[in-house]
């Protein structure tokens, strides 16, 4: 109890709320932006939040991150236009809404479903502390390097149909974690002679580069235009109530939310196509999905708010983040050499606590933003691409340079750009280079520390933790490649058929 009390006087200190205010605010208004979303407005405000407290850093942060997805549900009902990529599957029932003149309703529908998502897994969250108390401090050096290696794998098998390119990126971001001074007996490694690798190359420039530059690069090359005007007339939290006509599909979407997020590499897209096709299958009128359908539009909206609370749990807990945004969270924690992980839940339960209050008045906060504001915000977001471009452009530079003063900074971050530029042109993933570099970090450290238990490859697997997360990696990569194969043998017989019409045809 004494703790849950330090965590709210945590929270209600000045500074704490004003950065809630600002998180959760501006993150709708940037979850609305078509083309700039939550990864490129937490990776141009992380330099920034090294200057505050830990706790403000990361009410910030979170505020932008769960209150993006609210935003960006607005342009992609309204206008067809997703605000960010998680708001894509909106789009399907949404807009066909507005259309039957049903603006009103949808947005509430999407606005209440994203509410009772968020609130759904931050409960999750804090029913399962307790829980994640105990079971911390079973993790050693090798059962976290273990989940370190499952949270890669995990990363790798999401990303159907590109896993060798994803292995590829990973395997590219757990290299560039190696570059400079080891952390043992400070040798200097991959530098080749270059005295500005020698520090390493610094995880906040690259996630600047792949996230904020890229797609600045790709706004300021395309062709310049700015999102239409749609207002919506009528009593907006009464709108939002409607969601409760439809609570199986709420429930059950904000269960797949959390379940996904619980687990490292897999997100708001496998939580929001689960969610779609259940409710579907489950629905009495499953013709009426991607033409309008109130269930499907739930459906999208409460699993993809589901997830971010429920991503909070391997970052807290293990010090394991499940995605790009968790992974630049975690940099503000080592910043102040606040280490997320089994300490944290016996030393600063406070903490614990305090994020957890953040995270309930963040989602309080921005369902009466919206309910009050929908309006307002899409005269805000009638900006052109170009000029959004380069003002994603010029911060980016100043987030950079202000890490260390450094041009050699913003030249390495231009070429990350570039790269990421490149990436998104070829439809290949960003997110595997950066938990790479994360991961391949704390993977690197755990075994070292455990390599002076271990003897022979079976310690690492003598204990019950270290031993269902081998088995957990060896499951994932056996039902990949059986999947691989299946594929393949369903499609050889295809081809075949092809051909045999096609010599008949000659014939």
């Amino acid at each position: 109890m004494d703790a849950f009390l330090s965590g709210l006087q945590l929270v209600f200190t000045p500074e704490v709320a004003i950065a809630l205010l600002i998180g959760s605010i501006g993150g709708v208004i940037i979850g609305a932006i078509p083309g700039v979303g939550a990864a490129v407005a937490i990776a141009i405000l992380l330099p920034a939040t090294f200057a505050f407290e830990p706790i403000i850093g990361l009410t910030m942060l979170l505020g932008i991150y769960g209150s993006s997805m609210y935003g960006g549900s607005l342009p992609a009902i309204l206008i067809n236009t997703p605000g960010t990529a998680v708001n894509a599957l909106t789009t399907y029932d949404g807009h066909p809404m507005t259309k039957r003149g049903e603006a009103l309703k949808a947005l509430g529908l999407a606005y209440g479903a994203s509410f009772f998502g968020g609130i759904a897994s931050i409960i999750a969250l804090i029913a399962l502390s307790p829980v994640l108390a105990k079971i911390a401090p079973m993790f050693g050096s090798r059962e976290i390097f273990l989940a370190a290696l499952l949270g890669i794998v995990l990363v790798i098998v999401a990303h159907r149909g590109q896993t060798f390119a994803a292995g590829s990126l990973a395997a590219f971001g757990i290299f560039l974690g190696t570059v400079g001074l080891e952390p043992v007996k400070f040798t200097q490694r991959f530098t080749y002679g270059f005295e500005f690798l020698s520090s390493g190359v610094n995880l906040i420039v690259v996630v600047l580069g792949l996230f904020a530059l890229s797609q600045a690069f790709v706004l300021l090359s395309e062709p310049d235009h700015a999102p239409g005007d749609q207002r919506v007339e009528g009593n907006m939290f009464k709108a939002m109530a409607g969601v409760f006509r439809h609570k199986r599909v709420a429930s059950a979407s904000s269960g797949f939310g959390v379940l996904m997020g619980m687990i490292p590499g897999v997100g708001e897209f496998t939580a929001q196509f689960l969610s779609y096709t259940y409710a579907q299958r489950t629905s009495k009128t499953p013709d009426q999905f991607g033409k309008g359908s109130e269930e499907g539009l739930i459906a999208s909206e409460a699993s993809n708010n589901a997830v971010p609370a429920a991503a909070m749990i391997p970052l807290l807990a293990l010090g394991i983040p499940g995605e790009a945004l968790t992974a630049m969270m975690l940099s503000v924690f080592y910043v102040h050499n606040v280490v997320p992980g089994p300490a944290l839940f016996q030393n600063n339960m406070d903490f614990i606590y305090a994020l957890f209050i953040a995270m309930i008045l963040l989602n309080v906060i921005v369902v009466v933003f919206v309910g009050l504001s929908s309006n307002l915000i899409m005269k805000i977001i009638q900006i052109p691409t170009r000029f959004l471009g380069m003002a994603i452009l010029t911060l980016s530079f100043v987030g950079v340079y202000s890490l260390r003063n450094s041009l050699t900074d913003c030249m390495l971050a231009a070429v990350f750009g570039i790269l990421g530029l490149v990436l998104k042109r070829q439809n290949l993933p960003i997110v595997p280079v950066i938990l790479g570099m994360v991961l391949g970090g704390i993977m690197e450290v755990k075994l070292r520390s455990a390599m002076a238990r271990v003897k022979t490859p079976l310690d690492f697997v003598d204990r019950p933790i270290s031993a269902i997360l081998a088995a957990a990696i060896l499951f994932l990569i056996v039902l990949h490649f059986w999947g691989v194969l299946r594929e393949r043998k369903l499609t050889e017989p295809e081809s075949a058929h092809d051909h045999d019409m096609h010599d008949s045809q000659q014939g």
